[in-house]
């Protein structure tokens, strides 16, 4: 599930499943370039997009300096992070981890 629009509260500190989150601006190179890897990744994951210039205040709450800044957050807390151009076998194993981790408590 890739979301542009989304309420961050709902759709991110309130989720119980890994929600990876893509900070990113639409003239950073290697924003677009993470795209189809995002792309990839949300068939099987949720996927929140916040574009860093219409939403500087939340960018700045996560302390966001460089781009593309991609945080895995669970639970409403950041269990991982990443900066600049990260594979996507990468963050599938991070993700896949956190969704293991619910599976492994229930």
């Amino acid at each position: 599930m890739l979301l542009h629009e989304f309420n961050w509260k709902t759709e991110v500190l309130d989720s119980q499943e890994p929600v990876l989150v893509d900070f990113w601006a639409a003239w950073c190179g290697p924003c677009r370039m993470m795209n189809p890897t995002l792309d990839s990744l949300a068939k099987d994951f949720k996927i929140c997009k916040v574009n860093v210039d219409s939403n500087q205040a939340l960018a700045a709450k996560y302390g966001v300096s460089s781009i593309p800044a991609l945080m895995i957050f669970k639970a409403g807390k950041i269990v991982a992070q990443h900066v600049g151009i990260t594979p996507e076998a990468a963050l599938r194993s991070e993700l896949q981890r956190w969704q293991q981790a619910d599976s492994a408590a229930s």
